[in-house]
């Protein structure tokens, strides 16, 4: 059975971790999915948004711990090394991505859901990052991002669960919503982004992705840039 899933049909592509009999514990084979998907939905200009999701009641229980037994450092390394190009690769995509979490995310789990644009969660879903308490380093950069420095300290020094729903006042789940619910909040994510221009989606994401990690001038440039890119395409305000 593949390490994930993927389809894509209607302009929505769905990439699923597919191991629940090892908590979708991240692998090396999860790994080249995840990189593979990616690289096939940026190929795929028919796609406009790209869900992430998980088989079983775990969304993923971090790094495959058995599969480094055995393996020298330098194998280690090349492993975490093919780690962060899936957390990259997913971060990259040009569409709007869209993690949904129905269980717990550890460590790498985070940082897949960390690389979407947005999380949607239900209240089973839940948050930690314990690298540092057990002898690693791991998942430092994007959650102090998101949710400040201070709280990923805490996550990353103690081990604590951030819930559901502090996640969600933390700003790291963007819609909380009860598992009846579900389906029909991510139709409402469907409806809405595929009835988008799709120039628009990816300009926008472009420009708050880079804008971020610029100053207010550089910022703002990214912005013009993007509407001058929309003028010459002749594509303003959903015109072609």
């Amino acid at each position: 059975m593949s390490a994930v899933v993927f389809s894509a049909a209607d302009g929505v592509a769905t990439l699923t971790l597919n191991r629940p009999e090892s908590r979708n514990a991240l692998n090396l084979e999860m790994c080249e999915g995840i990189i593979e998907a990616a690289r096939t939905a940026v190929s795929d200009d028919s796609i406009k948004l790209f869900f992430v999701k998980a088989k079983g009641s775990v969304f993923c229980a971090g790094a495959d711990l058995k599969e480094r037994q055995g393996m020298s450092g330098a194998q280690v390394r090349e492993r975490r090394m093919k780690g962060f190009a899936a957390y990259s690769a997913l971060e990259a995509l040009p569409m709007p991505s869209v993690a949904v979490l129905q269980g717990p995310a550890i460590g790498s789990g985070c940082e897949i859901a960390g690389a979407c644009d947005f999380i949607v969660a239900t209240p089973e879903a839940s948050f930690r990052t314990p690298e540092a308490t057990r002898g690693t380093v791991g998942a430092t950069q994007r959650l102090p991002r998101i949710l400040g420095k201070r709280l990923a300290k805490d996550l990353m020094f103690t081990g604590r669960e951030l819930s559901a729903v502090e996640a969600s006042e933390a700003g790291l789940v963007s819609r909380l919503v009860l598992p009846a619910d579900l389906e029909s909040e991510l139709k409402k994510i469907v409806e809405t982004v595929l009835k988008a221009p799709q120039q628009s989606l990816r300009l926008a994401k472009r420009c708050i992705d880079r804008g971020v990690e610029l100053d207010p001038k550089g910022a703002l440039e990214t912005e013009i840039a993007a509407i001058e890119e929309q003028l010459a395409a002749g594509t303003w305000m959903g015109k072609r």
